[in-house]
């Protein structure tokens, strides 16, 4: 989400919105041109029981810009709002509502750190920003928060909030309801085309903003001390502004992220594996730790206005209180990341240019440095592993491999390590590696069903089908295709776009059966 100025901003090296497709994908790369015309006696071993997967170099020289895509992870943006980027593929969108029902009853899963960890994350959540600029008060509403929506909201939209609030009631505790469009209210969502939104902020596929409740209110204030978030204490008036032309997912990821920051935190920690308020942005759904610190957030306890250290004295009560599974867990505080590492991170993964995998061994390397063990290093070798799937595909084998060790030892991080999961499946399947690409999808597919990414699950089921069509199983494959269509729908929006990613990935099995 990333915080810089008048704004939130959601920065997504690893978001869905890049592809569409996978919340750990983006920007297409161009095709390995290392010759290599050897089979690699590289084993991928990404975490515990891994298929046996083996990578002809060759092979990889001829995957698509669809699968390197599969394999990378999306830039963030740099922009001075706090918002949530914008999918660098994504066109205008209609239509494609999914399957109704799609998103049943949420599943998340309880916070499984301790309550001394989280207390710090606490902390650097609300009285930080992410430039490392100092917020001197707590900044919430008081009384009843009142949601209104205005603008051509997509009918999926109102469903999509009215989950959401009747999380945030059941697990923050947050006294939250809808009123009429017409009325001016604490958080007011504004649906508006994606151009029109480009326009204001180039690099947000959605943002929200302090003490305005319409763009046009914005565009007058932009740049005033009037939307500075740092400024506020007690928040009366909030919008959020959504493309009206944009898949259901990217709806709903938008309101999870958008809303949670309206009332919440303002900060993102790269050293979070089980929340939404990071910018590694693989989590699309608000967690069980996401819905902890909202209701850490407005306990009673607290108020509009109190600094940090009066802030600190409560915190460890209350999450006695409200995580007392928290009390006995033993963990270790985690300190905010250098700016140099967030930079390197920021040049690895396109927004600032430069070179990609330098970028990324210079994460790695300031990672190891600190004494990193967490998400961090992990992501310092996915950064790693995409940076060289061009150049070098066994290196960045090993680079995945090592991210997914790292993720699997993490509370939180088998969401993270499904995405791996899936980018390895993808190269599997183009290199003729049907069974191994089962296995991957296999194991990462009720992970990500968890995590409510149907766009991730879709293109994970659409690899499992065009690799048992490899093998000769087209009445599963069949199913598998059809399985598939209502995630997809869901997760990419329009029937073109889904047609296209199924043409994508039947291109990769196409190009695997060759070899296979």
């Amino acid at each position: 989400m990333g915080l810089r100025g008048a704004v939130t901003e959601r920065a997504l090296p690893g978001s869905a919105k890049a592809l569409g497709a996978d919340a750990g994908a983006s920007n297409p790369r161009a095709l390995n041109r290392t010759g290599l015309g050897r089979r690699s006696t590289l084993p991928v071993n990404p975490g515990a029981t891994p298929p046996n997967l083996w990578f002809s170099c060759q092979a990889m020289r001829r995957i698509s810009v669809f699968a390197i895509s599969l394999l990378a992870a999306c830039a963030p943006a740099p922009s001075a709002e706090v918002t949530k980027s914008l999918a660098v593929d994504a066109g205008p969108l209609t239509g494609g509502s999914g399957l109704q029902g799609l998103a049943s009853a949420p599943r998340p899963v309880a916070a499984a750190r301790s309550n001394q960890e989280i207390t710090r994350d606490f902390l650097d959540l609300a009285f930080r920003m992410e430039s490392g600029r100092a917020i001197p008060a707590l900044s919430r509403f008081e009384g009843p928060i009142t949601v209104s929506v205005k603008g051509d909201a997509p009918k999926s939209a109102i469903a999509e909030l009215s989950r959401l609030i009747n999380r945030f009631r059941s697990e923050a505790g947050l006294d939250v309801r809808q009123v009429d469009g017409n009325q001016v209210a604490s958080i007011n969502i504004e649906f508006l085309p994606r151009a029109q939104l480009r326009r204001v902020v180039p690099t947000a596929a959605c943002f929200v903003v302090p003490n305005v409740s319409s763009l046009a209110e914005y565009k007058g204030a932009r740049g005033t001390a009037q939307v500075d978030w740092a400024r506020m204490t007690t928040r009366k008036e909030v919008a959020i502004f959504i493309p009206s032309d944009t898949s259901t997912q990217e709806v709903r990821d938008c309101l999870h992220e958008e809303m949670a920051q309206a009332m919440g935190p303002l900060n993102d920690l790269y050293h979070l594996p089980d929340s939404v308020f990071n910018d590694d942005n693989f989590h699309t759904v608000l967690t069980g730790f996401d819905m902890l610190i909202l209701r850490t957030f407005y306990s009673p306890e607290l108020h509009a206005g109190m600094n940090e250290a009066e802030v600190a004295k409560h915190i460890p009560g209350i999450l006695a209180r409200l995580n007392p599974a928290g009390q006995g867990r033993t963990g270790s505080l985690k300190a905010i990341a250098p700016r140099t590492w967030v930079t390197a991170v920021e040049q690895s993964f396109g927004l600032r240019g430069g070179n990609a995998k330098a970028a990324a061994e210079r994460m790695v390397s300031i990672a190891m440095a600190q004494g990193w063990s967490d998400g961090r290093l992990a992501f310092s070798y996915y950064a790693l592993g995409r940076s060289q799937i061009t150049s070098d595909p066994e290196a960045a084998v090993r680079a995945f491999a090592e991210a997914a060790r790292i993720y699997r030892a993490l509370p939180g991080g088998q969401v993270h390590s499904a995405h791996v999961d899936m980018q390895l499946a993808a190269i599997a399947l183009s290199t003729g590696q049907s069974e191994q690409a089962i296995q991957f999808a296999n194991r990462a597919i009720p992970v990500v069903k968890q995590a409510e990414n149907f766009a991730l699950l879709a293109t994970l089921t659409l690899i499992k089908a065009e690799a048992h069509e490899n093998l000769g199983q087209a009445a599963e494959a069949k199913a598998l295709r059809l399985d598939s269509l209502g995630w997809a729908r869901y997760g990419f929006g329009s029937e073109q776009q889904v047609r296209a990613r199924m043409s994508e990935i039947s291109a990769l099995g196409n190009r695997g059966k060759r070899k296979g």
